[in-house]
């Protein structure tokens, strides 16, 4: 345990406080820090030491993870007066895994480097589920010595971690992941929709279809939920608009125009205004119950 080096986590929500654990697990020493203490509990009672600030928590680590809310978030705990930057030592690595904008990740790592320190936009995917169970799918951007000395780290959160490029390109991925998303959500609330109008049974429509070509991840995992009327937040509705309004934004600042995203995200600001901010993404489906 003397080998591994000092762990800061920073951020411990629905995704968080199961990656953070699993690496207190896995022997590493972890200092944390969350806007609210009382959800960093129990990674407390299990060992891991509690910071007043991302500073104290930079001070500390060789490797400083965060994983927040939204780009502004991001800014503050890497920029701020009592941020990351300005108290990590020299030498050190520091991961974002928010989903947060591609050129902000960009920005973090240019005043890294100045620094001396590694820096690495490293989002996920898979959910509440995936953290859980850790097998993510991690994907990565930044300097490649950085990534190989955290590599061993990811492998304790994640199964699928690919590089994927200088600073930004983890953050432009997950991207890629969302749009596909963001159509996917629409395509299932539609087919079960479909299912129950049409009297069939859509449990068993399920069984038919997850496993042919209209299977995926969201398919087999969110549509069970969907069925017993369980939207809990694997992912927050609020976390997807924004994760969504990226992509929009980084799409038109490249001239490319995405309009089934951007239908995807006027589902999601109608679901949102009912008041569904902090349900899951699957609770889109809620759209189509008033037809059945």
């Amino acid at each position: 345990m003397d080998n591994k080096p000092i762990i800061g986590f920073i951020g411990i929500g629905v995704m968080g406080r199961s990656m953070a654990g699993h690496l207190l697990s896995a022997g590493y020493p972890l200092h944390v820090y969350n806007r609210t203490q009382s959800k960093a509990q129990d990674l407390i009672d299990r060992g891991a030491q509690w910071q007043d600030s991302p500073g104290k928590v930079a001070a500390e680590a060789d490797v400083i993870i965060t994983i927040v809310g939204f780009p502004n978030d991001v800014e503050a705990v890497y920029l701020g007066e009592d941020g990351i930057l300005a108290n990590a030592k020299s030498g050190s690595i520091v991961i974002d895994m928010t989903t947060s904008c591609p050129n902000l990740a960009a920005k973090i790592a240019e005043e890294a480097k100045v620094k001396g320190i590694g820096a690495l936009d490293a989002p996920v995917s898979g959910g509440d589920i995936g953290a859980r169970e850790a097998r993510l799918s991690i994907m990565v951007g930044g300097d490649e010595a950085s990534f190989e000395k955290a590599k061993p780290l990811f492998e304790i959160m994640g199964k699928n971690i690919v590089y994927q490029g200088p600073a930004g390109s983890g953050q432009h991925t997950k991207m890629c992941n969302q749009i596909a998303i963001a159509s996917g959500m629409m395509a299932i609330s539609e087919s079960m929709a479909y299912a129950k109008k049409s009297g069939l049974n859509p449990e068993t429509v399920l069984k038919s279809i997850e496993s042919g070509a209209a299977g995926s991840w969201s398919l087999s995992n969110l549509t069970p939920r969907v069925l017993k009327g369980d939207f809990a937040p694997g992912f927050f509705v609020k976390h997807f608009l924004k994760d969504m309004r990226i992509a929009i934004e980084s799409a038109d600042s490249m001239g490319l125009d995405l309009p089934g995203l951007k239908l995807a995200k006027q589902l999601y600001d109608k679901l949102a205004e009912r008041g569904c901010e902090d349900d899951g993404t699957q609770a889109l489906f809620k759209l189509y119950q008033d037809q059945l």
